[in-house]
């Protein structure tokens, strides 16, 4: 079965710095877009990062662009993020997904339980 497990949160003071990374199993790797998600309590689930099946190409929420960012290791099957600047709004719960590229619509086909972040003020 498909697997996509989070790891790397932790408490951070603001102004400092975490990796998140994301290792996946059971599927073939670069036939997948991946992207990451965040959550905080009380809100929605919103968009943070996305990369491409090559790693060529990645898109990033505005409130994050210039402070993170994400690559993939297709050899090891992961993805990344890479989290600098870090503020106390960024505090969630981040999730990867999978999204098939050739998929005739959008949407995302695997989701990770997802890894806590906590950003002290």
């Amino acid at each position: 079965q498909v697997q996509l497990v989070e790891s790397g949160g932790g408490l951070v003071q603001a102004g400092g710095s975490l990796r998140l990374s994301c290792a996946a199993s059971g599927l073939t790797f670069n036939n997948y877009g991946m992207s990451w998600f965040r959550q905080a309590p009380g809100k929605e689930r919103e968009f943070v990062a996305g990369i491409n099946w090559s790693g060529s190409s990645s898109n990033y929420a505005d409130s994050v662009k210039g402070r993170f960012t994400i690559s993939r290791d297709n050899a090891k099957n992961t993805v990344s993020l890479q989290m600098n600047s870090l503020k106390p709004e960024d505090t969630a719960v981040y999730s990867c997904a999978a999204t098939y590229i050739f998929r005739t619509r959008t949407g995302y086909d695997y989701w990770g339980q997802g890894t806590q972040v906590t950003v002290s003020s």
